[in-house]
């Protein structure tokens, strides 16, 4: 997993009616001080829906911004990961329904799995992650998973901060993970309480 971003805290309501490209399903985030696609500082609300079809390129192209070559996914691996049995991708959309903001990528089991978190630059520092992550471990949870489960960058201090500060432990080290030969923190959240 690859985190690239240090948003802060959010919330939620469901008023999907002002996102027209949204179905009335989608999960509406509330405004928060958002800097998409309006500027910096702007309150902008956004949209957490599920991934379709034909955001497939737009995800590869925030992939390749948030991440340098050798980390960032090959169109075949993002492809892979969507693909997954089991996997499932929401994405952050502004009020258009159209303007992503991120995704995240997961799936399931009796421990989860975050596989990434990609946020664009202009939305960072916003809430968009956090709502993502909050987001995907509702959904993991509603499927059974107890726990989740991820991997950051040893050198990547803001994702290992934005983590412990949703409840994630560190609970080993994996040695080179990353191409570059960076070590990898493996973290884990219990998703449900532990009898």
């Amino acid at each position: 997993m690859r985190t690239f971003f240090l948003p802060h805290g959010g919330g939620a309501v469901e008023k999907s009616e002002q996102f027209p490209g949204v179905k009335s399903n989608s999960r509406v985030i509330g405004c928060k001080k958002l800097p998409f696609p309006c500027g910096y500082n702007v309150a902008v609300p956004f949209a957490i829906r599920d991934f379709k079809a034909e955001d497939f390129e737009t995800l590869w192209q925030v992939d390749q911004e948030c991440f340098p070559p050798g980390i960032s996914y090959s169109r075949q691996e993002l492809k892979v990961y969507l693909r997954r049995k089991g996997s499932f991708s929401l994405v952050a959309v502004g009020r258009d329904g159209a303007s992503i903001a991120g995704f995240i990528v997961a799936y399931g089991g009796p421990m989860g799995h975050i596989i990434t978190i990609d946020v664009i630059e202009a939305a960072r520092r916003s809430g968009v992650g956090s709502l993502l992550l909050k987001a995907a471990e509702e959904r993991l949870q509603a499927a059974g998973s107890r726990a989740v489960g991820l991997e950051t960058a040893v050198d990547n201090l803001a994702a290992l901060s934005f983590y412990k500060r949703r409840g994630y432990s560190v609970i080993r080290t994996w040695p080179r993970y990353y191409s570059n030969g960076v070590d990898a923190l493996v973290m884990k959240k219990e998703l449900v309480a532990v009898p």
